[in-house]
């Protein structure tokens, strides 16, 4: 698939155009890019994104823009040209693992859609992703052309996008570590890490049990860290004794009589020792309470 001839719209770009092109980026060895609304030329083209009036993935036609649109998922969120794009080709692009191409659609892919296509409803209100893709058109008081811009742009979000795969590659793997630590787990309120993995989501999921989770820090510590009432929280199911609020170093030793306590987090959520044993001391301390 080399030496292909790639068409999108000229003028002002958004997000999904964006972000379709940062898509073919990552399957595509070579492709020439044609920013033009110019028919025959768009008709000669090998793949079309967000112009054209036409979705037929067999020939690489991938607008949204015709009357009817171009279909719309489950939850009601209509495709945009960045899904189309990804329900194609997305799982090529994610070295055909489908859960994480289904984690980047479900995230990222179908809210670019939802914003593009004005189905709102769900999504976080703030500066958006498609907002700041949209700061990459020049200004009126600017004299750069609006293809430098979407350049730009595509490199932008093919950094992104590169990251998202990555992140989603990261969460399914920690979600069978964390699942493995927790059946494995000797007391059912203590889930012990060999190594630091995002492990809340999964905590919940799986374990009503499960008060502290232990694992080493980057610095070499280990941490000992209260599981939240639920992901996003700040109230935890069992903060850490009220006493080591605060505490570090010889005040914290005296107060637990662990010899080599070093921080207790303010906020009771968390505190750290430097080893793995007395970390354990800890959780047996704070279970007491």
């Amino acid at each position: 698939m080399t030496d292909k001839i790639v068409v999108t719209h000229s003028g002002s770009f958004h997000a999904d155009d964006v972000f379709s092109v940062a898509a073919l980026k990552q399957i595509l060895p070579s492709f020439t890019l044609i920013r033009t609304r110019d028919k025959d030329t768009i008709a000669k083209a090998d793949v079309v994104i967000d112009v054209g009036g036409e979705h037929d993935p067999a020939t690489d036609r991938f607008d949204h823009h015709q009357r009817g649109g171009a279909g719309e998922r489950d939850n009601g969120i209509p495709y945009s040209s960045f899904g189309l794009i990804w329900q194609k080709y997305g799982l090529a692009i994610c070295e055909n693992d489908q859960g994480v191409a289904n984690a980047l659609d479900s995230g990222l892919v179908s809210t670019i859609d939802a914003i593009d296509c004005g189905h709102v409803k769900g999504v976080s209100e703030g500066i958006s992703l498609s907002q700041t893709i949209s700061m990459f058109n020049p200004t009126w008081q600017e004299d750069s052309d609006f293809d430098s811009g979407f350049n730009e742009a595509v490199e932008f979000a093919s950094r992104v996008l590169t990251r998202f795969i990555a992140g989603a590659k990261g969460s399914i793997n920690a979600k069978a570590i964390v699942a493995d630590a927790i059946k494995n787990a000797q007391d059912e309120r203590v889930i012990v890490l060999e190594k630091y993995t995002p492990w809340k989501k999964t905590v919940h999921t799986l374990s009503e049990k499960a008060l502290y989770v232990i694992y080493p820090s980057q610095s070499e510590q280990w941490m000992i860290q209260a599981v939240p009432v639920e992901p996003g929280s700040f109230e935890d199911k069992r903060p850490l004794p009220k006493a080591w609020a605060g505490l570090s170093d010889e005040a914290l030793q005296d107060e637990t009589g662990i010899e080599d306590a070093m921080f207790c987090h303010n906020g009771l959520f968390i505190a750290g020792t430097a080893s793995f044993e007395s970390t354990m001391k800890m959780a047996a301390l704070a279970l007491k309470e």
